[in-house]
């Protein structure tokens, strides 16, 4: 039985496969609940490592914080992040920003 959802979540390819209540990746053979496959977001840092909810990441590029003379630099760690679906993927604290610009630390 082949039934298409988007595409694997840990390889990226849309060859994947549905088993009872699980997806199966036929070309990484990564399984992972049918439940998340079409309403979950895949977000990646700017090295293609994929973020959850709860990780630290480090900033790549000095930010301006609009509001604001301050902005954030390169370098700044931002701890227990929260994902978001939509263009500022990632939450910290009062800061909304987009994955391009961080990696996971």
């Amino acid at each position: 039985m082949n039934t298409k959802s988007s595409a694997c979540p840990q390889c990226s390819l849309e060859e994947i496969h549905l088993s009872g209540e699980t997806y199966i990746c036929s070309t990484c053979g990564y399984e992972w609940p049918a439940e998340l496959g079409e309403t979950q977001e895949i977000i990646k840092d700017a090295n293609g490592t994929v973020l959850a909810n709860g990780d630290t990441v480090t900033l790549i590029k000095d930010l301006k914080v609009k509001g604001s003379s301050t902005g954030l630099k390169v370098g700044t760690k931002l701890k227990n992040i929260r994902l978001h679906s939509g263009d500022h993927a990632i939450e910290s604290g009062d800061y909304f920003i987009k994955q391009e610009f961080v990696k996971k630390a």
